[in-house]
């Protein structure tokens, strides 16, 4: 039992940082686009996406390997450690040079001639990112769950506190009457308050180079090894990871760099491409209150699933999981959806608010993927996690044709639409493949016509007239009430209904 309690405590620390450090995240949403035009939001939504994939790149499984052969009979962890540590620096090290002395083709293929800073700040945000990497696995390793998490909302904290310093504070402290004229001089020798952009990506970086002295502990006793006899397993072992990462990371990263690729000129007339890849990247942020819902889920569902396995009667409770999943994520659908006239506010300029149509489509995809993440138990259950490969590389198939097909047709929203297919179709595949191999008696139907329901209630609200104030706001609160109470009910009867 304690065993158990300190499992569900560590979980909780891992799940708090992270679910904190997203939500945080999101808050500076309203100074990004408050500050920042739509096409220099959109340089940081490009730049951040291509960074997404490199870091799958710059690590490559490598993670994971380290807890698999760690934990293997008759190794020392200290001697893998030591190895990893070293196969990552050394190979994030090639990598970042490699991509250094590639920044001029880089810039001009992005067209980042007039700011080359940019790709060179995302490749030290890289390695500083991979250099920690295993010092943090190490501390998973050993239970120090609170030293990780504590490390980890530090650095989120001060990447925060540096952003809304060097994008909001020093400019109003330039134009205040507080600072002498040579003091100004003397600051605007190394800061350009024309130039913010630079200072999300030196804020992301002087974070991640504050968290080494406080892993010193983790790096303790650590040498350069290099081990030929691991390094060949160690990359069997990480490859299938890596190509499973780059799968997922498509399918949720890729519309990003696809929409300025492939979105025709002048699309959206008198705006640019990086205009318009800012508004799609402001506006998935809103998705984030499905994002924070499902991730919750997954932290707190997957030891509860295996945990659960051998219990004769867990089919069914796995079922009714995802049953009330779905009536969860369905109501936090409606509420995101149905009070967009407040929760826009959080885009604080106006020219954000175009793209505003892709929230809905968006929050639909996440819950997709929530089912994703539900019915996946079924192949880590079974051991057949190759099975995740493939459904992983499906989903990027149809990521990458929905993207190319449907952004010349329809923009951003062609992208919005692309994501959720790709989702939808990774649910449906993985629920009738699963079926085959570990049944569960899921209520597919129900649920389809909850989402179904839940669609109509969205557009039948849209299609409705109110005057101005809070009565549309009120009104779509009660809407959203009836239809869950509804289907509480009528959940309620039909349980009676067993019973007898």
């Amino acid at each position: 039992m304690s065993v158990l309690k300190k499992l569900v405590g560590q979980t909780a620390l891992y799940g708090l940082s992270s679910m904190i450090g997203r939500a945080i995240n999101f808050l500076l949403v309203p100074v990004y686009t408050s500050l920042l035009l739509p096409s220099e939001y959109g340089v940081v939504t490009e730049l951040y996406a291509y960074a997404a994939f490199f870091n799958i790149l710059y690590l490559y499984g490598m993670e994971t390997t380290y807890f698999r052969f760690a934990n293997k009979e008759g190794n020392e962890e200290k001697h893998i450690f030591n190895h990893v540590n070293t196969q990552v620096l050394f190979s994030s090290t090639f990598l970042s040079v490699f991509l250094l002395l590639l920044l001029t083709p880089l810039n001009n293929y992005l067209g980042y001639q007039l700011h080359p800073e940019y790709i060179v700040y995302v490749v030290l945000i890289l390695f500083t990112d991979a250099a920690l990497s295993i010092a943090f696995a190490r501390l998973r390793l050993k239970n120090k769950a609170f030293l990780f998490a504590s490390v980890k909302l530090m650095n989120i904290f001060l990447t925060v506190l540096l952003n809304i310093f060097l994008l909001w504070g020093l400019p109003v402290l330039l134009k205040s009457g507080y600072l002498t004229n040579e003091a100004k001089e003397y600051i605007l020798r190394f800061y350009d308050p024309n130039d913010l952009v630079s200072y999300i990506f030196i804020s992301n970086l002087i974070a991640n180079v504050l968290q080494f002295p406080f892993l010193i502990g983790a790096f303790k006793g650590y040498k350069f090894v290099w081990d030929s006899i691991l390094y060949k397993p160690m990359l069997i072992y990480a490859m299938p990871l890596m190509v499973m990462g780059l799968a997922g990371m498509v399918n949720e990263m890729l519309s990003r760099l696809l929409l300025k690729e492939v979105l025709p000129d002048d699309f959206y007339p008198g705006s640019t491409k990086l205009h318009a890849l800012g508004v799609f990247g402001a506006c998935y942020k809103l998705s984030m209150f499905m994002t924070l819902a499902v991730q919750a889920f997954r932290y707190a569902a997957e030891p509860f699933f295996f945990s659960r396995a051998s219990d004769k009667n867990s089919p069914q409770l796995f079922a009714d999981v995802m049953k009330w999943f779905v009536l969860v994520c369905l109501v936090i659908f409606l509420v995101v959806s149905m009070n967009m006239d407040i929760i826009k506010h959080f885009l604080q300029n106006k020219a954000y608010w175009e793209g505003l149509i892709i929230v809905p489509i968006l929050l639909m995809a996440n819950l997709f993927l929530g089912i994703y993440y539900n019915l996946a138990i079924w192949f880590k259950l079974t051991d057949k996690t190759y099975w995740g490969i493939y459904i992983s590389l499906f989903g990027a198939t149809v990521t990458i044709v929905g993207n190319i097909i449907l952004i010349p047709v329809m923009g951003y929203v062609g992208a919005a639409w692309a994501t959720c297919l790709c989702y939808a179709l990774m649910a449906v595949i993985s629920f009738l493949i699963g079926q085959k191999f570990y049944p569960i008696p899921y209520q597919a139907i129900k649920m389809a016509f909850w989402i179904v329901s839940a669609v109509i209630v969205l557009k039948g609200f849209e299609l409705l007239s109110f005057p101005d104030g809070w009565f549309k706001e009120i009104a779509a609160n009660m809407i959203i009430l009836i239809w869950a109470v509804s289907i509480l009910l009528l959940e309620k009867h039909k349980n009676r209904s067993k019973a007898k």
